[in-house]
């Protein structure tokens, strides 16, 4: 049987742990979004920090990619996963953004449902980013995503039918739409690293 040699790269390791941990803050800022009382405008203003603090964390791993000879694994799947982390920040962050100059006069209770989902994917999925360096375990990291996921989908389907119920006014009702679309679009882009992580492993094993 061949045996697959991968030198010891922990930068890599650490940049994708560091990643995860900004979708651990970009979530944190989502639920101070939906706080009543909330200073909105210093909410969304962190949340742009952070989002730019994670795209300096993607930039940094593809110049790594860039200039490392031999990967720990396939260049594309660094890319993916790497791409992946960054696309579920600009979700989070065009939610805060959209709150903030929708100024929706309501927030369905339910979005804080959404954002839940959204906090414990990002939790699961930065526990597992140092698992990468020994594939071990992942497989429960991307069942409990999947899991997630369904639910979000349940919520999605119960926020649209609320927002098209006639409880609210039409204005506040494609406002709010975008926004719980938003959310519904971190959460799926958040098993969309589930699949990247799932796929690597697969090659890795």
């Amino acid at each position: 049987m061949g045996l697959k040699f991968r030198p010891v790269d922990a930068s890599f390791y650490e940049l994708f742990s560091e990643s995860a941990g900004h979708m651990v803050t970009g979530a944190g800022l989502l639920a101070e979004m939906l706080a009543e009382g909330a200073d909105r405008d210093a909410v969304a203003s962190r949340m742009r920090d952070a989002e730019h603090a994670a795209d300096e964390t993607t930039h940094r791993i593809i110049k790594q990619v860039n200039s490392t000879f031999v990967t720990p694994f396939d260049r594309e799947d660094i890319y993916a996963l790497a791409s992946g982390l960054d696309d579920i920040m600009d979700m989070m962050d065009e939610a805060v953004d959209m709150i903030l100059l929708y100024e929706p006069s309501v927030l369905p209770k339910e979005l804080s449902d959404q954002v839940e989902v959204i906090q414990r994917c990002a939790e699961v999925t930065v526990a597992s980013m140092p698992r990468l360096k020994s594939m071990a375990d992942l497989s429960e990291f991307w069942i409990e995503i999947n899991r997630l996921e369904n639910q979000g989908d349940k919520i999605f389907r119960r926020l649209l039918a609320s927002l098209f119920s006639g409880a609210y006014q039409p204005m506040d009702v494609l406002k709010l739409k975008d926004i719980v679309t938003s959310l519904e679009g971190a959460i799926d882009a958040f098993e969309r690293v589930a699949n990247t992580v799932e796929q690597i492993a697969v090659k890795e094993s």
